[in-house]
């Protein structure tokens, strides 16, 4: 068994970058993921300004969103085959200039259907970033300092989805959607210079392989079914419609076939071969548990501040942001824990903590204050670097050296599309836990009659005051809905922080392990 620090060394063979050198590249992978995952959240709010630009209706405009969801889930699993087959530093490259370059289209494009076009090549462009530059990160970095990369990698990851609503909705409000694209350009051009001046040397071997066609169309064919299927159910009550059914069927079908294609293919798209290790399985249904709740959290807490408290998407996203305070500071304590106490113990402490968060915020209410509703995020950011550092180490130390790049692809691909999960089944679970709440509240009221008398008697009308009367009853089951949700929520931490006991016993320095 080799130990989580011998494992992460395995990524520092040969020379390393020292000084302001490594400094340099490492900030720069580290901004490449950032403005990756950046691009996966900014153009949330900015959709009625999108759609009023392009003179089409806000549902049009969500493809904006979808179509570039679905192209970054199909190709980030396609990493490890893509750096295999050209070079982890050269295909990190190329990715960077396609991102720019598409960039730079969406933000000149004059109808949806050239923007939705381009998005989806920025987005086949920008998903292998994401695990190459963490690959890259523990390649560069010197022999025992792996774990202080994934810190880095998990900062940017962890603060990006957040910052990308407040960022959008200030560049939609003061200047105009098209710099929700043109931001990417700047941070592009010193991302290509920096990799290609400093990363270069850590080139790994090409190897000449043919493409696996069938892999692939049945990755395209089940992702982007399974994708746009996550996106649009809750506009057409999911299962009540073909449209959906038909969906879901395909993605099904799919993924079998994809999976037994993937098993018995000698030169495979997708290296499957990886969930043969204890350790990535652990990792990877951990990370998929809690991420998948913790964006459910992520989506919910906005849109009940705008729908219910009146706040601004500006306003809401200053609450949000606060996740990303402690998270920055707590990255390197968590990164250093990883060679020194058992990674499992560390990554559930890190879940449970989420948990207590959840269990925070179900104290919230419609009374309550700004600092009310900031304080879990504050503290949130506190666990989250100790459950996503350490998950990273534990999944990918698992796994032989020629099948990191491969594993951190899935690991990303997991984790993306349980991000989409958590999206889709906590706005659903809202809507039916409001009607439930609704039908409760409604059967339960006192004295409605003497509030309305006391209404109209300071001037409203009777429509006007039952109006009144509708909205805080609605404000009440939203809330009720909310706090509903936090706690599947903070379950659902509860059975991903069990879920990292599947991994092999060990501390760093007695051996978690290596299946190789």
């Amino acid at each position: 068994m080799a130990t989580t620090a011998a494992a992460l060394d395995k990524f520092a063979e040969g020379p390393c970058l020292t000084g302001w050198r490594l400094g340099l590249a490492a900030f720069s992978l580290a901004l490449a993921n950032f403005i990756v995952v950046l691009d996966t959240t900014i153009a949330n709010v900015s959709v009625p300004h999108i759609a009023g630009g392009l003179a089409v209706s806000p549902s049009q405009g969500t493809w904006t969103i979808t179509s570039y969801a679905v192209a970054d889930a199909i190709s980030v699993p396609l990493t490890g085959w893509l750096s295999a087959r050209f070079g982890s530093v050269r295909w990190f490259i190329t990715s960077l200039i396609g991102f720019g370059l598409f960039s730079f289209l969406c933000g000149i494009s004059s109808t949806l259907y050239m923007l939705v076009a381009f998005r989806v090549m920025q987005g086949l462009c920008g998903g292998p970033l994401m695990p190459l530059s963490q690959t890259l990160l523990m390649r560069i970095f010197p022999r025992g300092k792996q774990s202080a990369a994934l810190g880095i990698w998990a900062m940017t990851t962890t603060a990006a989805p957040i910052l990308g609503p407040i960022l959008g909705g200030i560049i939609s409000d003061n200047w105009s959607w098209p710099w929700i694209f043109f931001i990417n350009l700047p941070v592009v051009a010193i991302c290509i210079f920096a990799v290609s001046q400093l990363v270069t040397p850590f080139e790994t071997k090409v190897i000449r392989q043919r493409i696996d066609v069938i892999g692939l169309a049945l990755l395209i064919v089940f992702v982007g079914a399974l994708q746009v299927m996550l996106d649009t159910g809750r506009d057409n009550d999911w299962f009540h419609s073909t449209w959906i059914v038909g969906l879901a069927l395909i993605a099904v079908i799919g993924f079998v076939a994809f999976l037994i294609w993937e098993t018995t293919e000698p030169n495979p798209i997708v290296d499957v071969s990886v969930f043969r290790y204890r350790g990535f399985v652990a990792g990877v249904l951990a990370v998929s548990l809690a991420f998948g709740a913790f964006f459910a959290q992520v989506v919910l807490t906005p849109l009940w501040l705008q729908q219910v408290l009146g706040y601004t998407a500006t306003d809401a996203g200053y609450v949000v942001a606060w996740l990303g305070l402690f998270a920055v500071f707590a990255s390197p304590i968590a990164a250093k824990m990883t060679d020194k106490i058992d990674l499992r113990v560390t990554v559930s402490g890190g879940i449970i903590w989420l948990f207590l968060m959840s269990f925070m915020r179900m104290r919230w209410s419609t009374e309550s204050d700004y600092w009310t509703l900031a304080l879990p995020h504050i503290l949130q950011g506190i666990g989250m670097p100790f459950f996503f550092i350490g998950l990273t180490a534990l999944a990918l130390g698992s796994v032989p050296p020629h099948k990191v790049v491969a594993a951190a692809g899935l690991m990303s691909f997991c984790r993306t599309l349980s991000g989409a999960f958590g999206t889709a089944l906590a706005t659903t679970l809202w809507d039916n836990a409001n009607a439930s709440a609704r039908g409760q509240v409604v059967g339960s009221l006192n004295g409605v009659a003497e509030t309305m008398a006391k209404l109209e008697g300071r001037g409203a009308t009777h429509e006007q005051a039952r109006a009144a009367i509708d909205r805080m009853v609605e404000a009440q089951t939203a809330t009720i809905g909310v706090v509903h949700i936090f706690l599947v929520a903070g379950a659902v931490f509860l059975v991903a922080a069990a879920m990292v006991w599947i991994a092999p016993k060990g501390r760093a320095a007695a051996g978690i392990g290596g299946g190789h």
